[in-house]
């Protein structure tokens, strides 16, 4: 079945919905004002990181994930985690070195990408290799966040501006289940769009469906999480981002997502 978990999405310091295909590096950002495609910026909190994690704890949500989105969000991350202790993964700029902190921290789970591939872009297994051993696949999550290319989809690094040599497809899920405890799957062509979600996505991950998977991107109302539902049979969990009431949205509340999640761990 599937649930609703929380995110904390940090850019700049500050709990953000942020329209994904705008994200660029930190370079690019001097000059977004002459930039053709400057960032989107579709909410910015009023209230803290670590207000969100402490409203995640009582209400209970588990497997959420805190993404820092570039430099100078360690601050806020560090006290979403420690308001929520082993309740949030957390996933941007995790590799080798300090990985072990973030856990360390209060992370359930560090979410790893752009370190698992080389500049241009290849795939490097033996990093993957290293980090396991290092930590244990136990707490390690994948995010193998696309976006289309021709007929499939590539996944995408840097803040999903880099498209690497490595495709979403049962094959590469097969090939990375028995190092990760999870997967994360950002639709990055629909992320923060609130125009729906990728119907061909989440029924070719749904239907692998062999380990614990989240997928976001799209989702502009209930219907679209009653479809994830039934597009991957239950096997998909779903982050809702800009559409939801807690960040500004109106297609979604944040306490019928958590009255869902209720309704399925406790069916009559």
């Amino acid at each position: 079945m599937t649930k609703f978990r929380p995110c904390i999405d940090l850019h700049d310091g500050q709990v953000k919905q942020i329209v994904g295909s705008s994200l660029r590096d930190s370079a690019d950002a001097s000059s977004e004002s002459t930039n053709k495609n400057p960032l989107v910026e579709n909410h910015v909190a009023e209230y803290p990181a670590e207000w969100f994690a402490k409203k995640y704890a009582n209400d209970k949500l588990t497997g959420g994930h805190v993404i820092k989105l570039g430099p100078g969000n360690e601050p806020a991350a560090l006290s979403a985690l420690a308001a929520y202790p082993q309740g949030m993964q957390i996933g941007g700029g995790i590799n080798l070195d300090n990985a072990a902190k973030w856990l360390d921290a209060g992370a359930s789970h560090v979410i790893v990408t752009s370190w698992l591939f080389d500049s241009a872009g290849c795939f490097q297994s033996d990093r993957l290799d290293q980090l396991v051993a290092a930590l244990g696949k136990q707490r390690i999550v994948l995010d193998l966040s696309c976006k289309r290319n021709g007929d499939g989809w590539t996944v995408a690094m840097n803040r999903w501006q880099t498209l690497t040599d490595l495709n979403v497809d049962t094959r590469t899920l097969d090939q990375l289940a028995d190092r990760c405890d999870e997967f994360l799957i950002h639709a990055a062509d629909v992320e923060g769009l609130c125009q729906g979600i990728d119907e061909d996505l989440v029924r070719l991950i749904g239907a692998w469906g062999k380990v614990p998977m989240t997928y976001a991107g799209g989702v502009a109302n209930m219907a679209d999480v009653d479809l994830i539902d039934e597009l991957s049979n239950g096997t998909l969990d779903v982050t809702v981002g800009s559409s939801l009431d807690l960040f500004g949205g109106t297609g979604v509340t944040y306490d019928s997502l958590v009255s869902r999640n209720r309704t399925r761990s406790n069916p009559e």
